[in-house]
């Protein structure tokens, strides 16, 4: 059961994630060359209950299992415990992730809106993470997209209401981060992975983080 800590509200200042921003963007890629990326990102003839060139845990490979009852289909819902992204089905299952969150106190708790959705996004680092690590600098007018991009090939956006939180469950390049806690503040994903999720969320559909001290399980 959601309690009210799942329930906070925070300013943008306290955000310390990834941004992308379309009026910094220089190009955007063409569908050909989005097509010809996903290709590095997902091995030939995945399984992607099986494949794992990452060498991640194996409980962090997607797997369907079966969903408490009363959650919303088309919901996410992310246990920062053990690590794991659910969206829910219709047909009471859901498909688990292995996912990282982020570091420190950066991580933060809350029920979001996913207000839009971005293939091969771009990225610019906030002013809270160029004071933290001044080598993002070099990318305060923006990362191309591209398989370096620190969004990676998706990225998911979280508001509270009209604002953006400057959240995102967003690919990663750094697969071998997945289950610990490595971020600025987004939720990353296996490239391969968020990939297949992201055809099969909706915008409007509601984001619940769990707190990592008192996270519940989406799955029965």
């Amino acid at each position: 059961m959601l309690t009210r800590r799942h329930f906070i509200q925070t300013t943008t200042a306290l955000f310390s994630a990834s941004v992308s921003s379309p009026l910094l963007a220089d190009t955007w890629p063409t569908e050909a060359q989005k097509a010809e990326w996903d290709a590095q990102v997902t091995p030939p003839g995945i399984d992607p209950a099986a494949s794992n060139p990452w060498g991640l845990h194996p409980r962090f490979l997607p797997q369907r299992v079966v969903a408490k009852p009363g959650l919303v289909p088309g919901d996410i819902h992310v246990d920062a415990v053990a690590r794991y992204l659910y969206h829910i089905e219709e047909s009471g299952t859901a498909m688990r992730y292995g996912v990282a969150i982020a570091r420190g106190n950066l991580y933060e708790p809350g029920v979001y809106t996913i207000k839009r959705k971005v293939r091969w996004p771009h990225w610019t680092p906030t002013q809270n993470m160029i004071e933290r690590d001044p080598e993002n600098a070099r990318w305060a007018d923006g990362m191309e997209p591209g398989p370096e991009n620190a969004l990676g090939s998706r990225a998911i956006y979280l508001y509270v209401g009209d604002r953006d939180t400057y959240l995102r469950i967003h690919g990663t390049p750094y697969p071998r981060s997945i289950g610990g806690r490595a971020s600025s503040g987004c939720v990353r994903m296996v490239m391969a992975h968020i990939n297949e999720l992201y055809p099969n969320v909706e915008i409007e559909s509601t984001a619940h983080l769990y707190s990592a001290e008192d996270s519940v399980t989406a799955r029965s």
